[in-house]
């Protein structure tokens, strides 16, 4: 990258915690957030599991009521989490300590780039009362509609609202983008705005990503395809079966690193690079041998000007369905080698997050680099003779100390095909 990106701020909210040095430790101490489902009546269902947020109360998420009808679940996630972010990396303060006119250079040169979930389905859900009422009769239907559907529901549905309303709140008008790419959206929100911050587009980028996926049409959905597990995942082992859906967001600072150093930002972590690619081979279909994960992992390599040998943690997408862990520890195993990094991975403790998986599971890719430890998979019991052997473990894995090896790779696959790999560097401020 032609300029040097950094990360200055973080702001998390998922099903082990609010905030990412107490979601870490949750983590590293073998807690699973997944726990049975009590947004509704899940007796009858055969997936009953789900990394819920505990507690969740709009008010103290989201301060601001005024916009609360606005709102979904998912944007209360995601505001939270940009916010956590702002305020983490002091940008307001900054800010405030301007002139009129520089403070008004920085609002236009401050961005926000958002990944969101595009499959909400508790969108329609407005509509059910209603169908009901009518019977099937569509003109009953169509003459009902207007004063049954608030007026609300088509800015409640906007897949950008959480970008919208964190420029409004905070007045940010620089460079902005939303994207809704399934589970790879934060993933790749980052590498744009890195992109963006590295050719001078912006000198700092609010990135969040969020989701709010655990409902019963989705969950419907998922296990019609196979994927959902009755227990909590197992990624990597030999009797994984599924994966699980989460829920939550996370936020990023990402600045010019001229930026950052000017203003004695706190800097956390560098991101160094990132690859994409697509398999091509169809929504659901999984290329079994990893081809698709390897050849972002090397791009990802060659954009940061870093080798194999640089990386000293691998967080691995790990959802816990045996096709993707199978094709992904060979993906891992054509590119390192036998003796890989230590791997470890999160969605056994926090769910899918789908679109926020990208993003929070890099926060937690930076906390364990900064901490010099790989959190086990405290589900993790037996290696699969199927994989590829890869530096799996129950336990938590010490990093290495070497400079050379103070890489972490993030993992995350979507469907159609898609694998982003990101590499950050934690940084002492």
């Amino acid at each position: 990258m032609s300029e040097r990106v950094l990360i200055t701020g973080q702001g998390l909210i998922c099903a082990v915690g609010q905030d990412p040095a107490a979601a870490w430790e949750t983590i590293r101490a073998g807690q699973s957030g997944i726990a049975p489902i009590r947004n509704w009546d899940v007796s009858e269902s055969s997936c009953r599991l789900a990394g819920e947020i505990q507690h969740f109360d709009p008010r103290e998420l989201v301060p601001d009521r005024k916009i609360h009808k606005l709102l979904r679940r998912t944007d209360f996630f995601g505001l939270f989490a940009g916010g956590r972010a702002i305020q983490d990396a002091g940008l307001l303060e900054r800010r405030d300590n301007l002139s009129t006119a520089d403070a008004d250079r920085f609002n236009e040169r401050a961005g926000v780039v958002v990944g969101s979930g595009g499959t909400n389905y508790c969108n329609q859900y407005d509509f059910l009362p209603l169908l009901t009422t009518a019977n099937g009769d569509l003109e009953t239907f169509g003459k009902e509609l207007e004063g049954t559907v608030t007026p609300m529901w088509l800015l409640q549905s906007l897949p950008n609202n959480v970008l919208c309303h964190l420029g409004i709140r905070y007045g940010f008008k620089g460079h902005n983008a939303c994207l809704t790419h399934h589970s790879v959206s934060g993933a790749l929100a980052i590498i744009e705005a890195a992109n963006a911050l590295s050719e001078g587009d912006a000198d700092q980028i609010v990135v969040v990503a969020h989701d709010a996926p655990i409902e019963p049409a989705q969950m419907v959905c998922y296990r019609s395809l196979g994927l959902m597990s009755a227990e909590i995942p197992r990624p990597f082992d030999r009797n994984r079966d599924g994966a699980l859906l989460g829920e939550g967001a996370g936020g990023l600072i990402m600045e010019r690193e001229d930026v950052a150093r000017k203003r004695g930002a706190r800097v956390i972590a560098e991101f160094l690079g990132g690859g994409c690619t697509s398999e091509a081979s169809g929504l659901l279909a999984i290329r079994s041998d990893g081809d698709g994960e390897e050849r972002a992992i090397k791009i990802a390599l060659d954009s940061a000007g870093v080798r194999a040998d640089d990386i000293g943690l691998i967080v691995a997408h790990g959802n816990g369905t045996r096709q993707s862990d199978a094709s992904e520890s060979r993906a891992i195993a054509r590119v390192f080698g036998d003796q890989s990094p230590p791997v470890t991975a999160f969605k056994w403790s926090l769910g899918h997050t789908l679109a926020a998986s990208g993003v929070i599971e890099s926060i937690l890719a930076i906390q364990s680099l900064v901490r010099g430890e790989a959190p086990g998979i405290a589900t993790f019991q037996q290696a699969d003779p199927e994989n590829a052997p890869i530096a799996v473990s129950r336990s938590a894995q010490h990093l290495s100390q070497h400079v050379s090896q103070d890489v972490a790779l993030v993992i995350s696959r979507g469907f159609g095909g898609m694998n982003v790999a990101l590499l950050f560097r934690a940084l002492p401020s």
